[in-house]
């Protein structure tokens, strides 16, 4: 897609503030018509611009306590092994509901998780009886969340 001018920008910050805010809501907001919105959020819907609409649940609410960030290092992929760590790595992470994101890292570790969970025992349970067990895991290390300072889905547009 061409560069966003000011008018998706504001049409973007309005979406990501409030998800279901009406076309009309949004015209007031950026000064447009109602159908005029409709077209750019359409486009910026079929451009990818616009991924995806999600409902955020805040994981206190649900039971989900505890928050770890846990760094991964896998095993080398060596001329030897047939299989490959990091694909394998990759599809059990896909399996595991308590990882609600994971990176590929540059530097000492591989990935990097953000895991919720409900308490201490769940956590122990997931990294002894499903990280540590996986083929491909060396080592791990976690970080747990004391404080939330900033969290925001918004990206800075």
């Amino acid at each position: 897609m061409d560069a966003l001018d000011k008018l998706d920008k504001l049409i973007l910050r309005t979406l990501q503030a409030d998800g279901r805010a009406t076309y009309d809501e949004i015209s007031e907001r950026v000064g447009l018509s109602a159908s005029a919105v409709l077209r750019r959020v359409k486009r910026l819907e079929e451009s990818g611009v616009i991924d995806h609409y999600v409902a955020l649940v805040n994981p206190e609410a649900v039971g989900l306590g505890l928050t770890a960030y846990i760094n991964v290092r896998l095993e080398k992929n060596t001329e030897s092994h047939k299989r490959h760590p990091m694909d394998l790595f990759r599809a059990s992470v896909q399996t595991w509901p308590e990882v609600v994101e994971c990176a590929a890292l540059s530097g000492e570790m591989d990935y990097f998780l953000r895991v919720l969970v409900r308490d201490m025992s769940a956590y122990s349970r997931f990294v002894m009886d499903t990280l540590l067990k996986h083929p491909s895991v060396l080592d791990c290390k976690t970080s747990f969340v004391l404080d939330k300072v900033k969290a925001t889905t918004a990206l800075p547009l």
